[in-house]
Parts: C-alpha cells; structure tokens; sequence
C-alpha cells in the first residue's frame, strides 16, 4: 500500500534561485515516513517503549522537477520487505496536477536500541506493533 500525505512549499525553505531547497526533499521524505508509522499507531514513543527505532542505512534523491513557493506536493512513502534485516523504503514527491518533482528510494532497518544491532525480521516486528500493520505493507 502507497501512504501519502500533502505538503506545501514555504517560502524560508527555498534556496536562492527561488526553488526548494535540495535538502528539504529529504525533510518531506522523512516526514511522509513518520506520518506513515504515526498512521499505522506507531508512534515514536511507542517504537520507543518497544526498544527499536528506525534507521536510515541509505537514500538516493533523484530531481526530475523544481518546486517553488507555494506549490502543493503529495509525499508519498511505501515499505517493501525482502528477506533479512533491513527493507527498501520508496518515495515520491508529486506536484498537484501529478508531475514527478522527485523519486527519494533508500533502504532502511529497524534498530534494537540495547543491542544497538539491526533486528531480524523488521516486518514482522511493526507489524505486531501496529494498530493498523495493512499500511506498513509494501
């Protein structure tokens, strides 16, 4: 399942040629991810209490189109497990009427805060977590 969630492009976060600021795609992106897990019934707090946080291990960002102040985006965000210890976690930065402004990919685990060591079967852990495990299915 694709989860998304609206954003629109503020003024101090552009850069000086007046569009956003690279670095804040990956803030949306991440934002998007959180509201993902929040959606589900995971929040941080809840993560937390279970002694596992998410982990970045990788992100690639991939510009198609400029943003400018303003602009309606939909940030969209999708889990989707393999086997082992870690999962691609696939995004997109949609403008209003569609078009593509930016694909964010990465790939993302699940870390035992005690062990400080990825855990085994990160899907299976949120899942048991979630109030809502359908939205955290890639």
């Amino acid at each position: 399942m694709t989860f998304a969630v609206d954003v629109t492009v503020r003024g101090y976060e552009l850069d000086t040629q007046g569009h956003l600021n690279q670095a804040v795609y990956l803030q949306y992106a991440e934002h998007a991810r959180w509201e993902l897990l929040r959606a589900a019934g995971l929040s941080q707090e809840k993560l937390l209490a279970s002694g596992v946080g998410p982990v970045a291990l990788e992100v690639t960002v991939r510009f198609a189109r400029e943003l400018r102040g303003g602009d309606q985006v939909r940030v969209t965000c999708r889990f989707v497990y393999g086997q082992g210890k870690t999962f691609q976690v696939v995004q997109q930065i949609l403008k209003d009427d569609g078009t593509l402004a930016a694909e964010i990919s990465g790939v993302a685990g699940m870390l035992d805060l005690s062990t400080r060591r990825l855990i085994a079967d990160p899907r299976a852990h949120l899942a048991a977590l979630a109030d809502d495990p359908d939205l955290l299915s890639g």
